[in-house]
């Protein structure tokens, strides 16, 4: 790894499109922006970006990184993520989570995960707990493990799907009460994850009654937000009363694509700050039929967070399409330095060629895609 890299030449969207730029990179930070810089650095790489896109790194706040899947049998549990998926992702800073398996994929293997993919270079956090009600944690509470692991950001619980543990409304208040406190002692914030299932409009009902009774929208993140109808209007006015929504973008829209379910968003008057993306990577993809048996099954990419932008871009302009999976996410989770490409920010940026191809990823200074090609791969990877 080269003690400072220079990108010359850049089109800058920060993501807000600021142009012609030159940006020194040292230390796994962004140490300089000016339209030409003159660095006298021994051992500096210099890289023409040659008037291509330079973006931040994405974010994305919902990969089974341990493994989704299961319900199929034993031959179906997803794999794990390995590294070079975030890379040819884009997908700088992650969150991992953990799904219908409570049994099998413990959370101290996610923690362990999480680490893993940290180690090899990219910026992980995770949300503790699965579909189970109680909480399944390492410390044996959700607030002790938001206290105590400095990855855990949250918990994660299911509504609205035949696999959730149905928690009464009571009973996710406490436990947003738990989190608000531990968020408080921590200064993370603390966050309840919220998996929602298709199974209508009361999913936001305990959501409200928390709301009601004190704890506020902020706390609250409910993703897979626009898989059935009656989910997605309530979770519009969830956001249009101040709070973030989670659009899923592999796949389940009932709309069509993601951008379809962010644009029909923007319909119902969401304001575009209010909305987030994330992949559901390396989960599970099941197929019901009308009696809830499972018919098939198949496992998610985070590919799909690259295609959705893409998509956004076509129609909004790529400034407004970065910020689900940039600016947006990383000030809805309180993620200092990420998400924007200035000085003294995370050097996690990608330069993309024609039709926003991905050409160049960095992680935190290091460059681990050049010219297309993954150049730093995971532990185990050949």
């Amino acid at each position: 790894m080269s003690i400072a890299t220079l990108i010359r030449n850049a089109d800058l969207y920060a993501p807000e499109h600021v142009g012609h730029r030159d940006i020194l990179v040292a230390g796994g930070k962004i140490i300089a922006l000016a339209d030409r810089l003159e660095p006298n650095i021994p051992g500096m790489e210099t890289i023409d970006a040659a008037g291509r896109a330079v973006t931040p790194g994405l974010i994305d706040q919902h990969i089974h990184v341990t493994g989704g899947g299961g319900e199929g049998g034993w031959a179906s549990r997803c794999p794990e993520l390995n590294f070079s998926s975030l890379v040819k992702g884009g997908v700088t800073s992650f969150l991992g989570v953990s799904g219908t398996d409570s049994m099998s994929r413990s959370i101290e293997n996610l923690l362990a995960k999480v680490r893993g993919l940290t180690v090899e270079g990219a910026s992980g956090w995770m949300w503790t707990s699965n579909y189970a009600y109680p909480a399944t944690t390492i410390t044996g509470s959700a607030k002790m493990d938001i206290f105590t692991i400095p990855e855990c950001l949250g918990v994660k619980i299911a509504l609205g799907d035949h696999r959730a543990s149905f928690p009464t409304p009571d009973e996710v208040l406490k436990l947003l009460a738990e989190i608000r406190v531990a968020g408080m002692l921590t200064g993370k914030t603390g966050f309840l994850h919220i998996h929602c299932g298709d199974w209508g409009d009361d999913i936001f009902d305990p959501i409200e009654y928390a709301i009601r009774r004190g704890i506020p929208a902020k706390h609250m993140r409910p993703t897979h937000v626009a898989r059935h109808p009656h989910v997605f209007d309530r979770a519009c006015a969830f956001a249009r009363a101040g709070g973030y929504i989670d659009i899923t973008t592999g796949g389940g829209c009932y709309q069509g694509t993601a951008a379809d379910a962010l644009f029909a968003a923007l319909e119902k008057d969401v304001p575009l700050e209010r909305i987030t993306f994330s992949s559901d990577g390396q989960g599970s993809m099941p197929r019901f039929n009308e009696a809830g048996e499972m018919v098939g099954f198949g496992v998610g990419s985070i590919n799909c967070d690259l295609e959705a932008i893409r998509l956004l871009a076509d129609k909004l302009g790529l400034e407004k399409a970065l910020k689900p999976m940039t600016t947006t996410i990383a000030s809805a989770l309180g993620l200092k330095g990420k998400g924007r490409v200035e000085v003294g920010a995370d050097a996690d940026l990608l330069i993309f060629g024609k039709e926003l191809s991905l050409e160049e990823v960095f992680m935190k200074g290091r460059q681990v895609m050049s010219e297309g090609k993954v150049v730093v791969k995971g532990a185990f990877e050949e």
